[in-house]
Formats: structure tokens, sequence, C-alpha cells
């Protein structure tokens, strides 16, 4: 999962990093555990642009991802490691001894021919799956239901982990990837280890062509648009009047910087420190 540095014989050359794929063993899909994707191209149902910045684009097909794994207490053996154009981690493809297949997140240090098992009584080794309250403390865990049986929403980036700190009243804490420490069910679901690719976060595209592959479109500033356009531009240059220097909006007019989390939403109970406190 290393980064790979290129001669500078072009510009973008000069400062790209891309991953080495040393760890992927299978080049195409599963053909059985796939589905098209359609492109949106940022637009809801009735044409509008809701989502900016979004179009274009490699062709992809999406990878049936089983977040849930709940064959329970049937071991697995690990197939292959494969890359997913869907997510920024890489995907495991495994089988059961009844010959059904499936994808998961291949955490850090799985490797092919490794066996992974899901149950509340196996061993807490990397890749396998058991509810909260039998995941030993200080574990660094992945793919974190919110709600029993609804499938892993938490720590599921490359990268990424949660740590099981604590246990009391049939709640766990837990430690998010964004450092807040908040309450789960015992009985929430969560497959042990560090999600892989861990180098993600330092790869340097080199080139703004790249980005279009990924069906990232181009941001502009809004300081350089015109008042039409948005409510930070006009002005002369960087203008103190309209154009760039008072307080930052919004494309649709909403001031920047204010806390958008709703006072009263019903999940706050559940957090024991919120992942930005001040330093007293």
């Amino acid at each position: 999962m290393a980064l790979k540095s290129f001669k500078p014989t072009t510009p973008a050359n000069r400062y790209k990093l891309l991953p080495t794929f040393e760890e992927i063993t299978k080049s195409k899909p599963e053909k059985s555990l796939t589905a098209p994707l359609k492109k949106s191209g940022g637009r809801n149902n009735q044409g509008r642009i809701t989502c900016r910045h979004v179009g274009g684009g490699h062709k992809r097909l999406y990878r049936l991802v089983d977040f849930k794994r709940r064959k329970l207490n049937v071991p697995a053996k690990v197939v292959g490691i494969e890359y997913d154009p869907n997510r920024t981690c890489r995907i495991a493809l495994i089988e059961y001894k009844d010959g059904q297949k499936s994808y998961i997140l291949a955490p850090l240090g799985l490797e092919v021919g490794a066996t992974v098992e899901a149950g509340e009584k196996v061993q807490p080794n990397v890749g396998n799956a058991m509810p909260l309250k039998s995941v030993p403390l200080g574990t660094a865990i992945h793919n974190l239901e919110l709600v029993p049986g609804a499938g892993g929403k938490v720590a599921r980036a490359a990268g990424g982990q949660a740590i099981l700190s604590n246990r009391e009243g049939g709640y766990a804490l837990v430690k998010m990837p964004s450092g807040e420490i908040r309450k789960f069910l015992e009985n929430c679901f969560c497959t042990i280890g560090q999600i892989g690719n861990i180098n993600h976060m330092n790869e340097v595209s080199g080139k703004a062509g790249r980005s279009r592959w990924q069906g990232v479109r181009p941001t502009v500033r809004g300081m350089c648009m015109n008042p039409v356009d948005h409510p930070n531009g006009g002005g002369e240059g960087k203008s103190k009047s309209g154009g760039g220097r008072q307080h930052l909006k919004s494309p649709w007019g909403q001031l920047k910087g204010q806390k958008t989390r709703q006072k009263t939403k019903a999940s706050n109970k559940l957090i024991v420190q919120r992942r930005k406190t001040k330093n007293k």
C-alpha cells in the first residue's frame, strides 16, 4: 500500500504520488457481485443540479459489498483483494464453504488465503465480524453499525478505524475516527481491524485530468464571479466593498462558519464527548 513517485519529465509528474497497487491480487470484479451504476451528473429527478462539481468520469460498475455480515458461524476464505472505484479502500472477495461469494471491506493485514468469520463467539482476528459486547477493550474496529442489523455505517473510508474504549449499561463507548466518543448498543456488529490503503490521504493526482477521470468537475471560487452569480463576487480587483472581503457566504447567501447541527438532535444523548472541545 505504498505510494510511488515519478520522474519529473512533465509538470504533472513532478509532484505526482499514486498508489503502487501491490496489494491488488485480482484485476477483474466478480460478475455476480456487480450492478450497473448510472451517472447523475449531480442532478435530481427534476434535472436540477443539487450537488455541484459532479459529472463525467470513467464508466463504473458498482460492487455489492456486504456491510451486514449476517452469515454467522460460517468460515469464509479470502479469494482476492480488489480495487473498487467507488470507494477509497480496497475490497476483499471471500468465499464461504457452501460456495457463496461476497465482498467485504479489506482491513489492513488481510491477505489472500486467510479465513474470516462472523458470529458472537469468533476470535477477534482481523476481518472477523462480531457484536461490540464480544470485542476486547482497546481493539481497533471498522464497519460499525449505528443500529443493530442495519449494516455498518461508521469507519468505512481508507485508513479509518474506531477504538472500543469501555462498556457500561448495555452500551459500548467507542472513540470515532473524528475523535468523538459516542455510545453504541452492545448488539451492534463491527469488524476487527483498521481499514487498509492507509496512504490514500497522501496521494497527489498531479494534474486536473485525473480528477476529471474520477468524475470531479472544476470548482470556481465565488470571489472570482460577478455579483449576479455569487454573494462574494464583484468589486475591482480584491475589493474591500463587495468583492471577497465581506463575511463569507455560500452561493445561496447563507453565512459560513456557523454551527449547523440541530441543538435538539435525538442522538445528542449518545455523544459522551464532542469532536471539537474547547481547550481550557
